[in-house]
């Protein structure tokens, strides 16, 4: 399974455009994390990608979650709304494989994409990413109270 994890970097350097903020996306800056996925060209891992995730819907609610589907040019809302969306900017701003490959993004509320995988990741690894981030651990703390 190939991961690119771009969260943890000690400097940013914000000229790198795996570090700039998904124009497309940013009504849910600051608001909601995304997680995007690229449909398959059978849609067979798009669709384990998916039941991966709506398996555990309070999970995805308590991190603010978003999950949006990218078939073609098309969005689809899975999980959070996703209104208005151009799929075809959205494709080139994340850097996606063509159409009927498949990949993953999440993107963190600060908008940039923190994770990159070209295979279906599980629920629980991508929960672990998202809670080992600092804007998370600070939430879990304030949720607490």
């Amino acid at each position: 399974m190939s991961k690119t994890l771009l969260y943890g970097a000690t400097k940013i350097d914000e000229t790198n455009a795996a570090y700039a903020a998904v124009a497309s996306l940013e009504q849910f800056q600051w608001k909601n994390r995304v997680f995007v996925v690229i449909a398959d060209r059978d849609n067979s891992r798009a669709s384990r990608q998916e039941n991966q995730l709506l398996a555990d819907r309070d999970a995805l609610d308590e991190r603010d979650m978003v999950v949006l589907k990218l078939v073609g040019s098309s969005i689809k809302p899975v999980f959070g709304s996703g209104d208005g969306l151009d799929g075809e900017a959205l494709r080139k701003e994340l850097g996606a494989p063509d159409p009927g490959e498949f990949a993953a993004f999440l993107l963190g509320k600060d908008g940039t994409v923190k994770l990159n995988v070209s295979e279906p990741i599980t629920s629980s690894e991508l929960f672990a990413i998202i809670d080992s981030m600092p804007m998370r651990a600070a939430e879990a703390v304030s949720e607490d109270k």
